[in-house]
């Protein structure tokens, strides 16, 4: 008996370093194959283009396919689920904004994934938002606007991109800090929100700059603020909420890139390397910064500590304001 399980223990020690080798190997050879990237927003936002941009960049330096899918749906739940249930071998990763990271953990009240299980990569990209009203708004200024705002109270509204997106998260948190009571609008998107601001359907957007810069530039509507610490210099005029007197008030979207739960951290290592590196390149930055896109990177371990700031800072957004998605 003694010799047959000293037998067994050494056909379980062989398996184990036969495994270890494997995946040593494979490691050390990846990507040897086509590397899905799976998108969990509609085609042609701001996280889609970063997505592709970063996607072309890590193919022309491996010289294998990095293939975008974009898979959309219940604010990026299903995308991120899909990543989530993939094989963590580094060959299915996830594009994603900050809902399925962050806030759709306690937006939603039942989700098939653990955001915080997910092997973050690195912070793409940064991007701007702003708060502009509609051209005949009678307010000028953040300031004018707070004050208009608390005499009548429920009557000015903010439109958004849906229940729980950033926008709306956004317009919560000023109401909260600034001590008014804001009414919110729903949209189905960026483009019939920005439209009806134009048209004077609704009072003012929380959205990102690429989003409004156009209709500003155009005389179409006001940009009373950034809501960034910094003034954006294609902007440079407008100035930021701390400016406007709504201090340490800050509001970006970013684009984050993670890999399923338990990617070997070799993997993890070896794509954060390169996603830098190709954010690093001056007409990967050049490209993006065109789109008001701000290259961001960093290491796995500062990208996972971010994702999780964010988390507490937006719940506490989402709990005092008892926002909830079925």
């Amino acid at each position: 008996m003694a010799k047959i399980a000293a037998m067994l223990a050494a056909a379980v020690l062989l398996a184990a370093a036969v495994q270890a080798l494997a995946q040593s190997d494979a490691t050390a050879h990846y990507p040897s194959r086509a590397v899905k990237i799976i998108v969990s927003a509609p085609p042609g936002g701001g996280l889609d283009i970063a997505a592709r941009v970063i996607a072309d960049r890590l193919a022309k330096m491996w010289g294998q396919p990095f293939v975008v899918e974009n898979r959309t749906g219940a604010g990026g739940n299903l995308g991120a689920e899909a990543v989530a249930q993939a094989e963590p071998d580094g060959y299915t990763l996830l594009a994603a904004q900050p809902a399925p990271l962050t806030t759709n953990v306690v937006l939603y009240k039942k989700l098939n994934f653990d955001p915080a299980r997910f092997e973050p990569l690195a912070i793409m990209t940064s991007i701007p938002n702003t708060l502009t009203v509609r051209l005949d708004f009678l307010a000028r200024s953040v300031a004018e606007l707070i004050a208009y705002a608390k005499a009548n109270p429920g009557k000015v509204n903010f439109g958004s991109q849906g229940v729980g997106t950033t926008p709306h998260l956004t317009g919560e948190l000023f109401a909260r800090v600034t001590g008014t009571s804001l009414t919110h609008v729903p949209y189905r998107g960026t483009a019939q929100a920005v439209n009806d601001l134009v048209a004077g359907n609704v009072d003012m957007l929380f959205f990102q700059l690429d989003s409004v810069r156009e209709q500003y530039r155009a005389g179409k509507a006001k940009m009373l603020a950034v809501t960034t610490p910094a003034r954006i210099p294609s902007v440079a005029e407008v100035p930021t909420m701390d400016e406007a007197g709504v201090k340490d008030f800050r509001s970006e979207t970013w684009n984050a890139l993670a890999a399923p739960p338990k990617t070997p951290a070799a993997i993890v290592a070896k794509l954060n390397a390169a996603i830098n590196a190709a954010l690093a390149d001056r007409e990967t930055a050049e490209h993006l910064r065109a789109m008001s896109m701000s290259p961001v990177g960093g290491s796995p371990e500062a990208a996972r500590a971010f994702i999780k700031q964010e988390t507490v800072r937006w719940g506490e957004v989402i709990r005092a304001a008892k926002i909830s998605v079925d």
